[in-house]
């Protein structure tokens, strides 16, 4: 990409601090508002099902949604190295909120499955395009302070979510869970247009549209074999087959393109960088063993323990406390001292040894205070890796990649997470199976499981739990082969990246 300033562009002004944090906070207005949607949705399922029916069909609203989403991370990453951030993230923005009203006005299951893949597509570009101009707008020293309360907000609306959600479905309708969104994206909106400014800088370049396409399909291939295979679809289906040939053979067409194009969608020497290899195989890793593991506390808490659903949801509370903690705090003392690659390495330990201590808990059948400091010693852990994860990829990669760079570290992030779920529920599923008994039937009718199903479902999961620690220790590996970064000591941001 070739950029041409007019001879005549005046230079801007240094970006404040009270630009940085009204950018700031719109920011984590626009990611609340991606991780709101997904943990308020789940809530009103039911309720969905009951008026628009599709109960066979019910998995695809939240299915079409992270499809969707994670397909088109990549592709916000490089369209920002492109066009710039302002663009991008009110498209996203604009795309997210379209679907959220089509979503509210669906009349049907199938309507609501396709509007829900529409605000998908929206919501893919948040958190690529959030930590790209976090890192555009602050210095290397003060971003992990600043990224690690996007933990902040997951955590807090993973809580909020599910409460918000099942107050608005009984005292209005499930429609107002989607119609909630149009107040907090328009001030996000006008947050980002009133302090996000644009340099005046032209750009030439040439736009990938079959890259894109190509991508984009055969990630979609992908995910739907990682989603449905195993469940809605059986492992040895047509419909596997089809999506399996159609993954290698755009993949192969993929990789042939980008070699070739002269100014690819997704850039081959993006993977020439040691540094953002070895990170997108610990970030995938990582949340292979988080996702997979943490779905399946309140299953946990409910089945074998005759925790109530309200009391579930607050059992996980400490592993978000955690997070928080790590994220935030430690995030600081990590940005003065420069050690990024230690206190990962030691997250990931941490991580380690909680997933340990869980399946042993959980395998022995121990109690609430053998169970409880190890789930807030997970998000301890993993809240030390990921924020400064996305830091020092951004510090290893030149300014041109560092849009699609974040971009796709996230993206690999998400499919970890949606590898890890789709396995963890396929390890239930064979356990469950093995002792003739079908998940659906025993889990979703409300009633006291008896003891001998209890233990099944206390063995399956913390099996499910071992695989986790497998899987965490194997990104821990990884890490310790990845090289020292000096992460950049700019006291000031540059003006002309802040677009």
């Amino acid at each position: 990409m070739t950029q041409t300033p007019h001879a005549t562009a005046p230079v801007p002004a240094p970006v404040t601090e009270k630009e940085i944090r009204s950018v700031y906070f719109a920011l984590m207005a626009v990611l609340g508002l991606g991780a709101l949607d997904q943990s308020i949705v789940a809530t009103a399922l039911p309720r969905i099902v009951s008026d628009l029916g599709g109960m066979a069909h019910l998995s695809w609203v939240v299915t079409a949604y992270v499809l969707a989403s994670t397909a088109t991370m990549p592709l916000y990453g490089k369209m920002a190295d492109q066009y710039g951030r302002r663009p991008m993230i009110f498209t996203a923005l604009a795309t997210f909120l379209i679907g959220s009203v089509l979503c509210g006005l669906a009349g049907s299951m199938t309507q609501l499955i396709v509007f829900r893949a529409i605000q998908g597509m929206g919501a893919g570009g948040f958190m690529p395009l959030a930590q790209i101009i976090i890192s555009d707008l602050v210095a290397p020293q003060d971003r992990a302070k600043r990224q690690g309360s996007i933990a902040i907000v997951f955590a807090v609306t993973s809580v909020l979510g599910p409460v918000l959600g099942g107050f608005m479905t009984d005292l209005l309708s499930w429609h107002w869970i989607f119609f909630i969104n149009l107040p907090v994206g328009a001030f996000a909106c006008w947050a980002i247009a009133r302090s996000l400014r644009k340099p005046v800088i032209t750009h030439a370049h040439r736009i990938d549209y079959l890259g894109s396409v190509l991508l984009t399909t055969s990630i979609v291939s992908l995910l739907l074999i990682l989603a449905l295979g195993g469940t809605e679809w059986p492992w040895d289906a047509f419909e596997i087959k089809v999506c399996a040939a159609l993954t290698v053979v755009l993949g192969a067409w993929l990789v042939v393109h980008l070699r070739r194009a002269a100014e690819p969608v997704l850039p081959p020497d993006l993977f020439g960088n040691r540094v953002f290899n070895l990170a997108s195989l610990v970030m995938a890793l990582s949340f292979v063993g988080l996702m997979g593991s943490s779905v399946f506390f309140p299953l946990y808490f409910q089945l074998v323990m005759g925790a109530s659903p309200a009391h579930s949801g607050m059992l996980t509370v400490p592993m978000m406390v955690g997070m928080i903690i790590a994220s935030s705090l430690i995030g600081r003392a990590v940005a003065r001292a420069g050690k990024y690659k230690e206190v990962q390495v030691a997250g990931l330990a941490v991580a380690v040894a909680a997933f340990a201590a869980l399946t042993w808990a959980m395998a022995t059948g121990r109690g609430y205070l053998f169970i409880e400091p190890p789930i807030f010693f997970l998000g301890a852990g993993l809240g030390l890796v990921m924020p400064n994860m996305t830091i020092v990829v951004q510090s290893a990669l030149p300014v041109a990649r560092r849009g699609v760079g974040t971009a796709m570290l996230t993206f690999f992030r998400s499919l970890g997470g949606l590898l890890g779920v789709t396995g963890s529920g396929a390890i239930l599923a064979h356990q469950l199976h093995a002792h003739g008994i079908e998940a659906a039937a025993s889990a979703g009718t409300g009633t006291v499981l008896d003891p001998a199903m209890r233990e099944v479902y206390r063995q399956a999961i913390a099996n499910i739990f071992g695989a986790g620690t497998v899987i965490v220790l194997a990104g821990l590996v990884i890490l310790l082969f990845m090289p020292h970064v000096q992460v950049e000591g700019a006291k000031a941001p540059q003006p002309a990246q802040a677009e």
